[in-house]
Formats: C-alpha cells, sequence, structure tokens
C-alpha cells in the first residue's frame, strides 16, 4: 500500500454503449440479457482504468446501477415506482420525481451479488464497495407508510446491513455509504442519522466508511453553494459525532469545497479519505494542487489520511479529456513517482473520458494492450455525460 493510499468516491461515467449520456438519472442502452453483459464489461473497464492509474482501492464504478439510491431501491419490495410524486430532495434544494413507499421493506433478494462478485474476481487490490446511506435514502423517497422518517429510516439500515454482510462474505474489503443528507440535516444526524448507520453496519468486520459531500455539480447545487460565503463550516456540527461514531473512515470533499481543512482536527481517531479531485469542474487538477489539499489537510491530523475524489465520484462530472489530456498525462506520471505515490487520480477523469467513449469492442480488447491505454488520454474527442 502506498505512503497515502488512494481511492475514488464510488463512481465513474458510464460508457454511451451501456447508458444515455449527458444525464443524471441515464437511460440505459441495452436490455436484458445484453444489458447484463454490457454491465460486467463496463464493470471490468472501470477497473482497469483505475488500476492503471495507481488507484490503491478500487470500486467497480457504479457501472449496474443507474443511480446511486435508486440503484439499491430496485431491489426492495415496498416500494412503489410506478407511483412517482414530486418531492423536494436535501431540503428543497432541488425537485425530483421519486418512488413511494406503500409497504413494508423488504429485500426482494441479494442486490449487487454480481457486480461485487465480478469485480472481486477481476482485481487483486483492495475492493471497496458503496451504498447509499438510510438518511440520504429516506431524503429520496414518498413515504405512504410508515409515517415517521426515523422508523422508515431505521427499515432501510437493516436491509442494508443485510446487503452488507452479504458483500463482505463476497470479499470485499471496504463497505462505504453515501449520506450527501448529512450536510443538511446536521441536527438529525446526531440525532439519529449515527444510529441509523451503526444499525448498517452491525456485525460487520470490514472497513466501514461514510461519505459525506456537497453534492454533484448540478445548477442546483452550484446556486445554492454559492449562498454558503467564503467558509462551508457546516461540518463542525456532525464531525464531533462522526468521530464518536463506530464508523471507521470517513470521506470529506476538499478540493474546491471551502470546508476549512482545520476542521478534520474534529474527526480524531478517524481514517480521513480527503477529497482532492474536484469531480463538478472539468479543469484537470495540476500536481502542486493536488499536492496543496493533501499538504492542508496533513496539517491538521495525526492519524492515517487517504486520497480520492469530491462528491459521489465521476459520474456527472463534465467533458474535458480531450481538451486536457497534454496536461493531465504529465501530471499523472509526476505524481505517480513522486513523493506522495498517489496523485495519478490527476489523470483519471481524463483517461476515463477517452476511453469511455471509443467503440465497445475496440475498448475490450485494449483493456490489456498497455500503449493504448497510455496514449487514451491524448487522443479522441470526449463524449461524456454532462451535469444534468
Amino acid at each position: 500500500m502506498s505512503l497515502f493510499a488512494t481511492t475514488i468516491a464510488g463512481s465513474l461515467p458510464k460508457p454511451a454503449w451501456l447508458a444515455e449520456p449527458n444525464k443524471l438519472w441515464p437511460a440505459w442502452r441495452p436490455a436484458g440479457a445484453a444489458l447484463d453483459d454490457a454491465k460486467r464489461d463496463a464493470t471490468l473497464l472501470a477497473l482497469k482504468l483505475q488500476e492503471d492509474c495507481g488507484i490503491d482501492v478500487v470500486t467497480d464504478g457504479e457501472q449496474s446501477r443507474q443511480h446511486f439510491v435508486h440503484g439499491f431501491l430496485e431491489f426492495v419490495d415496498g416500494i412503489d415506482f410506478a407511483r412517482k410524486v414530486e418531492m423536494g430532495i436535501r431540503a428543497d434544494r432541488y425537485k425530483a420525481m421519486v418512488p413511494t413507499v406503500t409497504d413494508v421493506l423488504r429485500l426482494k433478494s441479494r442486490v449487487h451479488a454480481r457486480e461485487a462478485q465480478v469485480a472481486r474476481a477481476h482485481t487483486k487490490r483492495k475492493l471497496k464497495f458503496t451504498l447509499p446511506g438510510p438518511m440520504t435514502i429516506v431524503d429520496t423517497v414518498a413515504d405512504a407508510h410508515y409515517g415517521d422518517r426515523v422508523k422508515m429510516a431505521m427499515a432501510f439500515a437493516d436491509l442494508l446491513n443485510t446487503e452488507a454482510r452479504a458483500l463482505e462474505a463476497d470479499g470485499v474489503d471496504v463497505i462505504q455509504f453515501d449520506e450527501p443528507a448529512f450536510n443538511v440535516y446536521m441536527r438529525d444526524v446526531e440525532g439519529w442519522g449515527i444510529e441509523a448507520l451503526h444499525r448498517a453496519i452491525a456485525g460487520l468486520t470490514c472497513t466501514t466508511a461514510v461519505h459525506i459531500c456537497y453534492g454533484y455539480g448540478i445548477k442546483a447545487n452550484i446556486d445554492w453553494k454559492a449562498t454558503l460565503g467564503s467558509e462551508w463550516r457546516q461540518y463542525e456540527q456532525i464531525f464531533p459525532a462522526l468521530a464518536k461514531s463506530r464508523i471507521g473512515q470517513v470521506s470529506v470533499e476538499c478540493r474546491n469545497s471551502r470546508v476549512p481543512s482545520e476542521l478534520l482536527k474534529l474527526l480524531e481517531g478517524k481514517d480521513i479519505q480527503v477529497g482532492v479531485i474536484d469531480v463538478a469542474s472539468e479543469k484537470i487538477e495540476t500536481p502542486d494542487e493536488v499536492a496543496g489539499v493533501i499538504g492542508e489537510g496533513s496539517d491538521h491530523r495525526r492519524h492515517q489520511l487517504r486520497h480520492g475524489t469530491d462528491a459521489l465520484g465521476h459520474r456527472v462530472r463534465k467533458a474535458g479529456g480531450a481538451r486536457q489530456g497534454r496536461r493531465a498525462r504529465a501530471p499523472a506520471i509526476r505524481l505517480a513517482r513522486g513523493l506522495f505515490a498517489l496523485c495519478c487520480l490527476a489523470a483519471t477523469t481524463c483517461r476515463t473520458h477517452n476511453l469511455l467513449c471509443r467503440n465497445r469492442s475496440e475498448l475490450l480488447t485494449t483493456l490489456t494492450e498497455e500503449s493504448a491505454i497510455a496514449a487514451a488520454a491524448m487522443t479522441g474527442e470526449s463524449r461524456m455525460p454532462k451535469n444534468g
């Protein structure tokens, strides 16, 4: 493992042959058995890209999920997807059409067995798998059954725990719960949000993590962030409670988030995943910029730092790989050989953008051709999803 271990928040852009581009909620392109095969191929590609970039703890890139929350909900009985209603998300920051909970929640079957097992079989590196957190789930569905937000969250936590235990049995090393709602409902985090996470991780022996962030680079989030001022101190309210929790790691966006780095001191005793790549921007970070974020985090922490991407990964980062390819390739080489031995993440987006827009059959052929992989950041026109 590197001096500073690297990972990504979780997601990567989906290839255009797998899902509709330029959409936050993309429609699948194939159907039936062909869709299953395409998801598998995209998962293998995501693993290869991360390994080529020197990532220490890889993920499946969430290639089999249309949405980070609904990818789980599709396997839950008691939710009516035909009964969608418009609801305010993240304290009415933006509106979305969401399914309705109409009955007692139960898992239909395993949720992520196939992609977890495929990923585990095709990488020797540590494997992280992401699940939506209970608080974020209840903030993304309508309730016509429980009549109590906390009760419904605990019900989801129990389902998440069942799947998390199975993922651990599949060989997953790190299970991360994504909780962007944690920076919206700060009082509830301490009141019941962490308790729900504890139910979700009950009985696990693998590493556990929670990812918190200020959301995707969509217009509603960008407009909201513009109202937060020069320092974003929301985490000051929840970090002490997270420090006392049984969660092993806390993933925090730090690149361009205006979160004062000294707040990391409030997470004493936790491993911290420091987000050093801004996924809401087309700009490829320079080595100095990435190292600067690492340095700020290190100044305020005596415990283990890990480094990854901000927000929920690269899923909705705008295209920019072709324009930035020449700049990204050299920083990736320098960073990979540098003192920190971690930040070839700077090239992850560029390489991903160019590779994923190629013909699918060509991609599968070039997975083992290192020269083609290395050259990908220098060629082609990117057509990756824009914010939607």
